[in-house]
């Protein structure tokens, strides 16, 4: 299994390493034609209008759409789960949504980088379901359509969900060395 971790910006390599020490295969996604040959994306935490800017120069948006259209599952972490979003709640002006997943996010939810935090959560669908989130400049999720499993809550926001082939987190699984959520997409999402 062919995983693509989208490498413009933010926290890539740290999937990257996830993924292959989970036996998967990953590539670090540069190019959208790159995209033809994975069975999942990740689009990773980083700065959403950093990576919303890079995308639309590089010609992703489409190109992700695309993909995800003919099957190729996504998971957004952070940043991700926001541009993944249908609505971005406080977005900047320029910033243009995937708008592949019913949902509204909220950027920077939780506060400032110094508002940062770590949670134990209830993750359903995990083995052993707690999970340690990592929250760095967090979104939440305020609004979830029909068809999209709540998957995560923290303080009763929404923090991470599924519809199909499509998964978000809004903190970084990638950072706790738990493999479990990589596990999760592998298996249940992109095996989907």
């Amino acid at each position: 299994m062919r995983i693509g971790v989208l490498a413009l910006q933010g926290a890539f390599r740290e999937h990257m390493m996830t993924f292959e020490a989970l036996g998967a295969t990953s590539v670090a996604v540069r190019l959208p034609e790159q995209l033809n040959d994975v069975s999942g994306l990740v689009i990773p935490g980083g700065e959403s209008t950093a990576i919303s800017k890079l995308m639309r120069t590089y010609g992703f948006y489409d190109a992700i759409r695309q993909q995800h259209g003919a099957g190729m599952a996504v998971w957004g972490t952070c940043a991700g789960a926001i541009l993944m979003a249908r609505t971005i709640l406080d977005a900047l002006p320029d910033q243009e949504p995937l708008g592949v997943m019913d949902i509204d996010v909220r950027r920077n939810a939780y506060g400032r980088q110094i508002d940062s935090f770590e949670a134990d959560l209830d993750f359903r669908g995990l083995s052993d379901g707690t999970f340690r989130g990592v929250f760095i400049r967090a979104p939440w999720i305020e609004r979830t359509g029909e068809g999209v499993d709540v998957l995560a809550e923290h303080e009763g926001r929404v923090v991470a969900a599924r519809q199909r082939t499509l998964l978000v987190t809004t903190f970084h699984p990638e950072l706790t060395g738990d493999p479990r959520v990589h596990r999760f997409f592998l298996d249940e999402v992109v095996g989907a």
